[in-house]
């Protein structure tokens, strides 16, 4: 054995050891393309005496190439004498069916399987060790940094993610090409790493290159960066995590921000973006979420999951179109909500669009009829909470023959509502005002007059099985 392999496979042994990555009694699982970089890394956990099996994943994209990097795969597992699995993944068709790049799809095909594997193979395999090495996480600071992905980005690849061991991270991609070479090992290449159009690429053969000629230890030195925002990231979350505790109410599936504790915080754009980002929303929407905290009541934007609701003194973010956080908004083309009733069942509300010459009084008040031109949307939806008042319709003063406010609480007492009977109570709001408590009365201010020319009529089904 050369001085070059046992320099380096002490150095994979050693960066293992110390980072404490593995076991030896682990069995692994490593992703191989073929290419330089996961030869080494087969040939080097070989040579250490770890158990493995094999994985390689062909998307189909390189013709005939696809194939021949498949072919030596299954020849480099028969040499090592180890278990290899390969996929064949149509990687065009699911893009283009989930409307996302051929990059984005191969990712999430790969690592798709990969874990199927961990979670199905027996005997158990602890770990996926994939061959990421230094030369990537420049690679990936640097692209990070560009795309403006803020402090987590700038850490670089995580040794341990989950169940993804990256054991390469120490060496450079030049120390495996020369181990490569310098022990005859075969590899193949994949063409595609040679065209600049993608972004990766166009860093390693063009960016880097350029900088070296100005700065000679730029990979030393973003290297070094790397270690330093790691440590700067540690301080940095955890006074996200500070201001999220001081910040954040979890209430009935929905999480409330009290709007004047969060215009105190600072930096606040910053801390934004840190909460908003974990339900979806990007970095471009903080300041449309920093607009709504001086915009009315009902104003709100939404991610692709999640909304964030302006109600009064409260961000509320819920699941964007749940039926269950608590709160539900309600759009002027809503045609039926469904929302939360007990037993397994749920309640509905029907909107429809009427003229005067359909209205009938109501039988029950499991219908509403309000003035059309009254309405603005968007509508709340949600459960009554103590301090709620309305203008219950009918409710007039003998002494002044003006409808006065009351008290929801109040209210259900005259109703002579049981405690269990007003948990079941859902409001409908507008602009802070109550329009229905739905089931029992409406507002005095929105019923239907002489002068009414549009009616919006609410129909409530309740406890309806799915």
């Amino acid at each position: 054995m050369g001085i070059l392999i046992m320099d380096l496979l002490q150095k994979y042994k050693d960066f293992i050891s110390s980072n404490v990555l593995f076991t030896p009694k682990d069995k692994l699982l490593l992703a191989v393309s073929g290419g330089i970089d996961s030869v080494v890394l087969c040939d080097l956990t070989k040579r250490a005496g770890y158990e493995f099996a094999i994985a390689h994943c062909n998307f189909q994209l390189r013709g005939q190439e696809s194939e021949r990097d498949k072919a030596f795969v299954i020849g480099l597992a028969r040499e090592y004498g180890v278990e290899c699995q390969v996929n064949n993944f149509d990687t065009k068709k699911y893009a283009a069916e989930n409307k996302i790049s051929i990059q984005e799809a191969a990712r999430k095909l790969r690592y798709g399987w990969f874990e199927d594997i961990l979670g199905n193979h027996d005997p158990p395999l602890a770990w996926l060790l994939t061959a990421h090495h230094a030369d990537d996480n420049i690679e990936t600071v640097m692209l990070n940094f560009f795309r403006g992905t803020g402090i987590k980005g700038l850490k670089g690849m995580e040794l341990r993610q989950g169940k993804v061991v990256r054991p390469l991270l120490f060496a450079h991609r030049m120390e495996l090409e020369k181990y490569v070479s310098d022990n005859r090992l075969s590899f193949v290449t994949d063409s595609s790493n040679l065209k600049e159009e993608y972004s990766r690429n166009y860093f390693r053969l063009s960016v880097i290159p350029m900088l070296e000629k100005i700065f000679p230890e730029v990979k030393k030195n973003v290297l070094q960066n790397i270690e330093r925002f790691r440590e700067v990231a540690l301080l940095y979350e955890e006074a996200v995590a500070a201001n999220k505790r001081k910040l954040l109410e979890y209430r009935e599936g929905a999480i409330y921000i009290p709007v004047l504790k969060l215009k105190k915080i600072k930096p606040l754009r910053t801390v934004l973006y840190e909460i908003s980002k974990e339900w979806d929303f990007s970095t471009h929407q903080v300041d449309d979420i920093i607009r709504l905290l001086d915009s009315d009541t009902g104003k709100y934007i939404h991610s692709a999951s999640h909304q964030i609701l302006k109600n009064r003194n409260w961000l509320i973010i819920t699941l964007h179109g749940s039926d269950g956080a608590g709160m539900i908004l309600v759009e002027e083309e809503t045609g039926e909500v469904r929302f939360p009733s007990e037993g397994g069942k749920d309640n509905y509300l029907k909107f429809t669009n009427i003229v005067p010459a359909e209205f009938s009084i109501p039988e029950n008040n499991l219908t509403a009829f309000l003035d059309a031109k009254d309405i603005l949307y968007p509508l709340i939806l949600r459960k009554w909470k103590a301090g709620d008042y309305f203008y219950p319709l009918g409710n007039k003063n003998p002494a002044t023959g003006k409808v006065g406010k009351k008290k929801l609480a109040r209210f259900f007492i005259d109703q002579k509502l049981s405690k269990a009977d007003k948990e079941k109570i859902w409001i409908l709001e507008m602009n802070k005002k109550i329009i229905w408590v739905i089931g029992l009365r409406i507002d005095e201010r929105f019923k239907v007059t002489e002068k009414t020319r549009a009616i919006l009529k609410i129909t409530f089904t309740a406890g309806r099985t799915v």
